[in-house]
């Protein structure tokens, strides 16, 4: 299964020059727990529902003072639609994030979560069984 199966292709952004006001207020209008911050249609970053938790937490200020550039820390892990899901998931687990930018040419073009992974294990499995028995099936 590809990348482009399962992405959403319509992700929550906010630009590089947003407030942490702004992007809480894209995540509660839009329902979703992350926004990507972009430069123009490049994504530079991802503030999280609870990179948005831990910022008005520990820094006490308003949200409108706190710029999501300085939350939105790189590096940013991205993919490109034709990569395998089983690629993508093993990415996640050695970067350690729950969330993959998905570009073609530097624009985003759809997200990948855990979730979307989790919720596609079946499918996973039957094809990768398939292949494996199309593979014994070649040998013989």
């Amino acid at each position: 299964m590809l990348v482009r199966e399962l992405m959403t292709t319509e992700v929550v952004t906010v630009g590089v020059d947003a407030t942490l006001d702004d992007a809480v207020g894209r995540l509660l209008a839009e329902g979703v727990g992350s926004v990507v911050v972009v430069d123009g249609e490049t994504p530079t970053g991802i503030v999280t529902e609870t990179d948005a938790l831990e910022a008005a937490h520990e820094r006490g200020r308003p949200l409108g003072s706190i710029a999501v550039r300085d939350l939105a820390r790189p590096p940013l892990v991205t993919t490109d639609p034709d990569r395998t899901v089983q690629r993508v998931a093993r990415t996640m687990a050695e970067a350690g994030v729950k969330k993959v930018i998905v570009t073609e040419e530097l624009s985003v073009v759809g997200i990948v979560t855990l979730t979307d992974v989790v919720y596609h294990v079946a499918d996973l499995r039957k094809e990768a069984a398939a292949a494996a028995s199309d593979i014994a099936e070649r040998d013989w």
